[in-house]
């Protein structure tokens, strides 16, 4: 039996260092998560790579993702503050 409750807690401190990655907040791995690619956007809105429009494109919805995660920060903080500040309503 103890041999077995052993095997657990190795397995165990082998396992929870890969899930701990799990648990990050910020940025996914993905370079888009949300599944959109800029580069096909820009691409059919017939703008040529390498051109200064293409590159306008490309920095437009960088900054589009960035207000859109801006946005989702700061209504995860104003729940956050509100749990806080009403604990009586579920």
């Amino acid at each position: 039996m103890r041999r077995n409750s052993a095997g657990t807690c190795i397995a165990l401190l082998l396992v929870v260092p890969l899930l701990a990655g799990c648990l990050e907040r910020g940025q996914s791995t993905m370079v888009n998560a949300g599944g959109d690619d800029d580069d096909a956007f820009c691409r059919a809105n017939n703008v040529k790579p390498g051109s200064p429009e293409y590159i306008a494109c490309r920095k437009d919805r960088d900054v589009q993702r960035a207000n859109a995660q801006s946005r989702a920060d700061s209504r995860q903080r104003d729940l956050g503050e509100y749990m806080l500040n009403n604990p009586v309503h579920p």
